[in-house]
């Protein structure tokens, strides 16, 4: 693997770009004095091409400076996003445990279909320029591979994508050929994992966030190898605290030790299930309920957009609230609250919302939930 970032080169779309052609491509796209060279006859051809690839040349015009450090950002799905800086190494060990993991290597041809603000993305650059993969880009959206028509190797992709692809036959077919599949950034329905497991093709969950540089577990989603469990690799180590939250010792992507707010559980081989966030845990009566558990039970029957969130109540402390994007099916859904979860499980309010607040990258935005509910239930008081 080419780990010497003065000598990578990134294979994209089947042409080959040195360091040097990329600075002068980025100088051009800002209107600079940036000789093109050869690749000017390019953008006469398709001015708009280096234009819809800006923020890939940007992002490798700041791996290619003399800064040992990437700027990347947060989600915010738990909390406020923000902005954090990363090892340049760090992120090239991370790809390595997954290319070797994987197998990928020179002559595949990944997918970009993500945000390059999140790290995800990014290190779908950075194993390309490690391996030498072909990179075919497509601006981030639902139907990545709408107009794709090579065949693709590997792809990193959010559920919400995956979800949107299994809905279009063409896509459908697309997206089995492709030999491996990553889905991060937000959990997978049971529906979709169901789905998901007919697969012919390798499908896997991620485990970890921007801190641990993408992931450092993987849990398989497709085929007879399918499982619960997450997997990490082998220079990960992993305890937890006496609240059950994970502690992850990850020493060639992280420095130290690193606390997670995810409460586990861990087994002897290693491997380890994700219950739900600590602070997404809501004392009602004094009980302790994990919202993603209930979540997932609520999947089973409701097709439409939703989240479990809570607000103060005098008796219970914080009662549950169920926001739903508007439905017909509100009547159906209480019966089978009433009949699939327990006493303390059940939302106390229904509340039947627009849209429901999402992150930047398809995550549910728990504090804006918070927000909302709280508002709502003021307002029918």
């Amino acid at each position: 693997m080419k780990t010497d970032r003065k000598h990578q080169m990134l294979i994209l779309e089947g042409r080959t770009y040195s360091a040097n052609e990329i600075y002068e491509i980025t100088c051009q796209i800002r209107g600079g004095s940036g000789n093109l060279k050869d690749y000017s006859s390019c953008l006469e051809r398709d001015p708009a091409y280096f234009v819809s690839h800006k923020d890939l040349f940007f992002f490798l015009e700041q791996w290619f400076d003399e800064s040992p450090y990437v700027c990347v950002h947060t989600s915010g799905s738990t909390g406020k996003p923000k902005e954090q800086f990363v090892e340049k190494a760090r992120m090239m060990q991370s790809a390595r445990m997954t290319c070797e993991y994987l197998d990928l290597r020179e002559g595949y041809t990944a997918l970009l279909c993500m945000n390059l603000r999140y790290i995800g993305a990014m290190m779908m650059v950075v194993r390309a320029l490690l391996t030498g993969m072909n990179l075919i880009v497509r601006t981030p959206s639902g139907h990545p591979f709408k107009d794709i028509k090579e065949p693709v190797h590997f792809v990193a992709m959010v559920p919400m994508q995956v979800y949107n692809t299994l809905q279009i036959a063409e896509e459908c077919n697309k997206f089995k050929c492709v030999e491996k599949v990553l889905v991060g950034g937000g959990p997978v329905s049971p529906e979709l994992e169901r789905e998901l497991r007919l697969f012919p093709n390798a499908v896997y969950s991620t485990y970890g966030m921007t801190e641990t540089l993408s992931h450092i577990a993987l849990r398989r989603l497709s085929g007879s190898s399918s499982s619960e469990h997450y997997y990490p690799f082998s220079s990960v180590h992993l305890s937890l605290t006496g609240d059950d939250t994970l502690q992850i010792d990850a020493p060639l992507v992280v420095e130290g030790i690193l606390k997670t707010n995810d409460i586990a559980r861990l087994y002897p081989d290693g491997s380890f299930v994700i219950l739900g966030r600590k602070d997404n845990v809501i004392n009602t009566g004094g009980v302790k309920v994990q919202v993603e558990q209930v979540e997932k039970k609520l999947s089973e029957f409701i097709s439409v957009a939703f989240a479990l969130t809570s607000v103060s109540d005098p008796k219970l402390g914080e009662k549950i609230v169920l926001l739903l994007e508007s439905t017909d099916c509100v009547d159906q859904i209480k019966s089978d609250i009433n009949s699939m979860l327990s006493l303390y499980e059940r939302p106390k309010d229904i509340l039947l919302v627009n849209i429901l607040p999402m992150t930047g990258n398809g995550k549910i935005d728990r504090p804006a939930c918070k927000r909302m509910a709280e508002q709502m239930t003021a307002t029918l008081l």
